[in-house]
């Protein structure tokens, strides 16, 4: 084997990789363990006890320490259908945006085209703006845009002689940043919300946000925080010096207060005065017991007693001319960690402390930590302007912000103001910058938190202001959306929620681990029996396989789903494949009298193209899936790429190398036992004479397929047709049909009603109130939801999940889905078109995709409503019938590749295509039959022990498999020869004409 040395350091490279990856979860999970043995249930203590060692050293590898923060962001995440909590996609309200942009004209056409586009954007691609253009065209053609646009806030940019499609541009330039803009309001208010492991992102090419809040209970709170209205304020600012003696008063009165309490041990609050975050975590440790503490820091212990407030929040001071410390002149006054901030917020709302704080004095963080190494926040004392304790300013004044550069080329923010603002500014400045010995600062506000406190160096009288700073690029387009956030608001609404209850959460958790040590076992039985030591090899290979994959998951810091889970425990019935290729390969070469090396080398050469072949189309698929994909589906698609490159890597040389150190040690190799040594061996079944049968029944299933497919139809789910999905979970058993109609009465409509899992649990769907996204739609289509359960009598409910999906949204996800499907026919079809050089190849593959295809789709039809379960056409269907698809035209590849070898050798030359198909099909029946079997088995598995929430999609998966391993022998090969046999006859008739002309 050459490059043996080279492979074998690899391996160990790749393997030091990955127990560094995985090696954060455990220390993170271990902290956490801790922490829940200390707290006995106590979940504030719990977090307490976690905010206290969050920046203490947790993992010591010796060349580097990490901390508990930095190993909680290094481990592997689970999503929201394992941990539980809330998924939410926001849109942003594009039709408000440009109805504010306009100054809100009073004009039907306007009005009437802001409501065509926003009907259209359900059913077309284009974005809302050209839409928008499009239908205001329709109704007024003769009427510029600029009659609208060209307004004074606008006058930078459009002017009345500006052209239609520029100000089109212009409308897109800020629709872009307003969502930039929406994303990084909501982003700073998720981040204040202490979510654990949030997760958000822009959806590429909408107006849409992706939302992921794992362990959120409190639902309607996240609702409120989301939608409200962005607050932009200016505020004049109180300096350092004037207000250092309030926190001398606040900490003084803290200390007695805290006194003064009956106890320590019982007030949440005293549980993390500790004097540092060592000293919380050995009081945590200790159960507040001191005694066992060192003089040093009982110390600090008593230091914390009698300094409480200075204890957590340090003053900003600094060295002046004399090289004393000093209180630094400025609008900071004070410094705090962020794992503290909770801490000192809590010491704030202490009555003894609120009452006195003057009402003229509002103190207010900064809106992120001063650096990554410091993780610091500054703390602000506002000055309000008003006697009723307002801002100076409110951020409807900002005409236009843009990041820029000064003279120097350093960045910098420009802000214009509108005329009354500017009068305003004019006003303000000029009071901040009067002293010039104690100019003071203006903070940026947005949402209570400071983005900003530039100190006025003049009085600005136009407006016009340059905010300058120890800025980065970056923190100058956030400043500049920021202020624009104040301006021609855009409102962002939830169209689409899902909320997992931790008990959900916790129950598909227990599913995926049983489902993925089961058929892992499966897997490995299998193949121990089928190919003897040969088997233990290929299950070594499949451990390190998927230990490979969730190091590679934990290292890319991938969110772990259920869906995730099933592309694991797929991946592993999968990874045996190369091996199956090449061991049938090694048993072919040992029965033409070859020697054990020499048939281990060979059957590696002779299975390699047919391994590239099959695997390549599979991650095809998956790459279209991760495309095309959002959530749980790029997840699964990400685990299932991620699969078949470890899979590759592992079945080709970590197999190998392991046989190699076998033959050094004279060891036996044996790749199969004497009874399944000659299993299909010497096959000779009339695939290729008897094709007419296998295209008679295959017709026959197709038509059956396409009648109820266009008679009966699915059953869509929620994201393909919106609506609300909820789970409720009742103590007893319920009549199905009983509970169908209380919900038919309750909505006054039709109402999808199913069994979740057993007669306890429902799966109730309802397109009430489909059109409305609101909170308050929400909110009454919960109550009518509970006011038909509660007719249930004597069996309490709860409702311990819930889905909603907007119909723009829906229709959104259906396109996407179509598009998904006809790509990854195309994509597998030209990649076998560039494979082997022969359209008729490519047409036979893309044929049999499509058999499959119909199949599966008839099926789901068919069966829906008579199985014990879901068979919702949703995201999931289209994730397994994409997969079925991989699969599927992996079988047919390898049977394709078999059909090409054979092709080349000189002695089949004499021999017509369907005598060659046929040798193809039957001699490489056993590798096709062993992989879908041990495939089958696991998905198997998977549908049992899975769970509920994916046994449709493990169905899917599993029947498309067997129409998969069906097509690939009885359909593909077939038509390739009828393609072919078209081809010889046109060959044989020139050259018979050509003998004639001869002649």
């Amino acid at each position: 084997m050459q490059g043996k040395g080279i492979i074998q350091f690899l391996i160990g490279i790749i393997t030091l990789a990955c127990v560094y990856s995985l090696s954060f979860t455990f220390v993170a999970r271990s902290v956490e363990k801790d922490a829940a043995a200390y707290a006995k249930g106590d979940m504030q203590k719990e977090r307490a006890y976690l905010d206290s060692v969050a920046d203490l050293t947790a993992f010591n590898l010796g060349f580097a320490k990490y901390t508990y923060q930095e190993a909680k962001e290094r481990e592997i995440a689970l999503g929201l259908d394992l941990k539980g909590g809330m998924n939410v996609t926001m849109e942003i309200s594009l039709q408000e945006l440009i109805r504010n942009l306009a100054g809100d004209p009073k004009d039907t056409n306007f009005d009437e085209a802001l409501k065509n586009a926003e009907i259209r954007t359900k059913e077309s691609q284009a974005d809302f703006v050209t839409l928008f253009g499009e239908e205001f065209k329709k109704l007024s053609p003769n009427v510029s845009f600029a009659s609208f646009f060209a307004t004074k806030d606008n006058v930078a940019t459009i002017n009345a002689q500006s052209s239609d499609e520029e100000v089109l541009s212009f409308l897109r330039s800020e629709a872009n940043s307003a969502i930039d803009r929406s994303f990084n309001i909501l982003r700073t208010r998720i981040d204040k919300f202490g979510v654990s492991a949030p997760n958000i992102q822009k959806q590429q090419g909408t107006n849409r946000i992706l939302i992921e809040l794992p362990g959120v209970t409190d639902e309607q709170r996240v609702r409120n925080l989301l939608q409200g209205s962005a607050k932009l304020e200016f505020w004049e600012t109180y300096d350092n010096l004037e207000i250092f003696s309030l926190l001398e008063n606040i900490n003084t009165t803290l200390a007695g207060a805290l006194k003064n309490q009956k106890t320590t041990t019982d007030n949440p609050v005293a549980d993390t005065t500790a004097a540092s975050a060592d000293q919380g975590q050995l009081a945590a440790l200790t159960g507040g017991n001191t005694d066992s503490l060192s003089t040093e820091n009982a110390a600090a212990t008593q230091d914390a007693q009698n300094n409480p407030f200075f204890t957590v929040v340090q003053p900003s001071v600094g060295l002046n001319e004399a090289g004393q410390t000093s209180l630094r002149p400025g609008p900071i006054i004070g410094y705090v960690a962020q794992k503290d901030t909770a801490l000192v917020n809590s010491y704030l709302q202490n009555p003894s402390v609120k009452a006195i704080i003057p009402a003229n004095v509002k103190l207010a963080w900064s809106v992120k930590v001063i650096s990554k190494e410091d993780k610091r926040l500054e703390l602000y004392a506002l000055k309000p302007s008003t006697s009723d304790g307002q801002a100076a300013l409110g951020g409807s004044v900002i005409a236009d912000a843009r990041a820029d550069f000064d003279q120097q080329g350093n960045p910098q923010v420009f802000m214009m103001m509108n005329t009354e603002g500017a009068r305003d500014w004019r006003r303000i400045t000029a009071a901040a910058s009067a002293d010039p010995n104690n100019k003071k600062a203006i903070a940026i506000v947005l949402d209570d938190v400071v983005y900003s406190a530039p100190t006025v160096q003049d009085e600005i009288p136009s407006g016009n202001s340059s905010i300058s700073g120890n800025f980065q690029i970056q923190d100058t387009q956030d400043l500049a959306n920021v202020l624009k956030a104040g301006r021609l608001p855009a409102p962002a609404k939830i169209v689409e929620e899902a909320i997992i209850g931790p008990t959900l959460g916790q129950a598909a958790i227990d599913a995926g681990i049983n489902s993925s040590v089961i058929g892992l076992i499966v897997v490995l039985v299998f193949m121990v029996c089928y190919y003897n030591k040969a088997g233990i090899v290929a299950n070594i290979a499949v451990l390190f396989n998927v230990f490979f994959i969730m190091g590679i998951l934990a290292s890319l810091g991938a969110v772990l789903t259920l869906p995730g889970i099933a592309g694991i425990v797929l991946t592993m019935g999968t990874a045996v494949d190369a091996n199956v290729l090449i061991y049938e390969r090694i048993r072919e070469e040992l029965r033409l009298g070859k020697s054990i090396r020499q048939a281990l080398a060979d059957g590696y050469k002779h299975a390699m193209p047919s391994i590239l072949d099959s695997q390549i189309t599979t991650f095809l698929v998956g790459l279209i899936l991760f495309i095309f994909g959002s959530g749980p589906i790029a997840g699964f698609a990400t685990t299932l790429m991620i699969g078949i490159i470890s899979s590759l890597f592992t079945s080709i040389f970590i197999s190998r190398i392991i046989f190699e150190w076998m033959l050094e040690k004279d060891w036996k190799i044996s790749v199969s036992y004497p009874w399944s040594s000659h299993t299909f061996l010497g096959a000779n079944y009339k695939f290729y004479k008897n094709r007419k049968i296998s295209y008679t029944i295959s017709a026959i299933a197709i038509a059956i397929s396409l009648v109820f497919i266009f008679t009966k139809g699915f059953n869509l789910g929620v994201d393909f047709q919106g609506g609300r999905t909820y789970v409720a979970d009742f103590e007893n058993s319920v009549n199905l049909e009983e509970v169908r109609d209380y919900l038919n009465t309750s909505f006054g409509q039709e109402t999808e009603v199913k069994t979740y899992g057993g007669n306890d649990k429902l799966r109730i769907t309802t397109s009430y109130l489909v059109e409305e996204t609101s909170g308050t739609a929400d909110d009454e289509v919960l109550a009518k939801l509970n006011e038909g359960l509660n007719q249930v009598q004597n069996n309490a409910h709860e409702i311990v999940s819930s889905q909603k999906v907007g119909p723009t949204i829906a229709n959104d996800i259906k396109i996407s889905a179509i598009y998904s499907m006809v790509f990854a026919i195309i994509g597998i079809g030209i990649y076998v078109l560039i494979r082997f050089r022969k359209w008729q190849y490519s047409l036979a593959s893309a044929a049999a995709l499509l058999h499959d295809a119909i199949i599966l789709l008839g099926i789901f039809s068919i069966f829906d409503g008579i199985l014990p379960f879901s068979l919702d056409m949703d995201q999931n269907f289209i994730a397994a019938i994409l997969t079925v698809l991989g699969y599927s035209i992996n079988d047919t590849v390898v049977v394709f590749d078999r059909m090409r070898e054979y092709l080349n050798i000189p002695s089949n030359r004499k021999k017509n295509h369907g005598e060659i198909i046929n040798e193809a099909i039957n001699s490489t029946l056993s590798r096709t039959i062993i992989t879908s079997l041990t495939v089958i088995f696991v998905i198997g598995v998977l549908f049992v022990f899975g769970g509920e929430v994916i046994r449709s999609f493990s169905f899917a998966i599993l029947i498309g498999l067997i129409i998969g391993t069906y097509s690939s022998i009885f359909t593909a090969a077939p038509i390739v020869g009828d393609l072919t046999k078209d081809e010889e006859d046109e060959v044989k008739v020139v050259t018979e004409k050509a003998k004639v002309i001869k002649a």
